[in-house]
Formats: C-alpha cells, sequence, structure tokens
C-alpha cells in the first residue's frame, strides 16, 4: 500500500497541529486508536495501517479553518507526496453513504473541486478500510470513544442536517452491525471509556 509509515505520519500530524491547532488532532489520534483495536479482532485488517489511515484522515485541516474542503486538500497533499491509499482514506471516511448531497457541510471549495469528489465516489468500490475509518470517524470525540448516537447528534449540531440525514446515520449503524459481525463482539466492548465519554459534555 501507498501509505506513510508510523512515523511518518505521525510527524504529519505534528506539523499540522503546528499549523492549525484543534481539537481535531486529539479527535484524529482516537480514530486512529478505534481502527487500530478493532481492525486487531478483523481477520482481513492490519491494525499498523489502519492506525495510520486514523492519524491522516484529516490531514487536509494543516491548511486552516476549513469545512469539506478539508478531505480535498489532505487527498491532495497526501497524492502529492505519493501515498495514493492514504490520499483515498481523506476523500471517503466522510460518506458512509456514497452520495456528496449526503453531506451537511458546506462545501467550501470550487465547483470543480466539488464534481471531482462526486466523480471519484462514484467510481470506487469502498474497501474494508474505507468503512473502517468512516466507523471509526463517528466512535471518536476529542476527549475520547463514544457511542456512535451521541458522536451523530454531535455533528449535526455543528453542521446542521438534510434530507439525507437519516439515510446517512442508518449507513453509519449499519458499519457498526457489519463490523461487529466481522469481529465476532460488540465494537464497545473494546473501546475503553466510552460511558464516561457518553455521558460526559461534548466539547
Amino acid at each position: 500500500m501507498n501509505i506513510p509509515t508510523l512515523q511518518e505520519a505521525e510527524y504529519l500530524l505534528s506539523e499540522a497541529e503546528k499549523l492549525n491547532p484543534g481539537l481535531w488532532v486529539q479527535h484524529s489520534i482516537f480514530v486512529a486508536k478505534a481502527a487500530k483495536l478493532i481492525s486487531s479482532f478483523h481477520p482481513e485488517l492490519d491494525s499498523d495501517i489502519s492506525y495510520v489511515f486514523g492519524l491522516i484522515h484529516d490531514i487536509g485541516r494543516r491548511e486552516g479553518i476549513t469545512k469539506m474542503r478539508h478531505i480535498i486538500d489532505g487527498y491532495n497533499f497526501l497524492l502529492r507526496k505519493g501515498y495514493g491509499d492514504a490520499a483515498r482514506i481523506c476523500l471517503t471516511h466522510g460518506f458512509p453513504l456514497q452520495d456528496i448531497n449526503a453531506e451537511p457541510g458546506e462545501w467550501d471549495c470550487s465547483a470543480n473541486e466539488k464534481q471531482f469528489v462526486e466523480d471519484y465516489l462514484s467510481k470506487i468500490e469502498y474497501t474494508e478500510y474505507d468503512k473502517l475509518l468512516q466507523l471509526c470517524d463517528a466512535l471518536a470525540l476529542s476527549t475520547g470513544f463514544c457511542l456512535i448516537e451521541k458522536r451523530l447528534v454531535d455533528v449535526a449540531l455543528r453542521y446542521g442536517t438534510n434530507q439525507y440525514t437519516v439515510s446517512r446515520w442508518r449507513a453509519t449503524l449499519d458499519l457498526q452491525e457489519h463490523f461487529g459481525t466481522k469481529i465476532g463482539r460488540s465494537i464497545y466492548t473494546i473501546l475503553p471509556g466510552v460511558i464516561e465519554n457518553t455521558f460526559e459534555p461534548t466539547q
């Protein structure tokens, strides 16, 4: 796979934090930890690869405070470094429904860039890594792991909802069921602190 080493991924995240400090960095670390834990029980996934994907899934935020633009910035940044498989995760992690219209966030990018994302998603078949990072993105706050439902509401309160929101939520819950079946247990049984973080106020 064309991905950074663990050491480089950690460096890239540290560098990005200096450029644009924020809660997104801790969120990325918890996404990485969730991906590593779940994939360690999964017969088809490599936990080290999953961890790297988690660390860099939001790396486009290095460019500053943006909305949907961060997925394109992350994709282009990693592609320039020759990490095509990692770049892909930057685009796919936010779309449990393979439809850009399902994303309520603001597309603060050009029409051509938005069209690129739409065309890209329409031509690919999601891999197990794509699905894993979509799931883990919905499990991690900046303070730790939580029930998916809390994270979904957290995102809806910040970015709003649209006519696809219920379908998007169902798709995310389907991922939870899918990976629970793959690893033979509830994902929550291997994520520490879920109860504490679920019932603490959202930052």
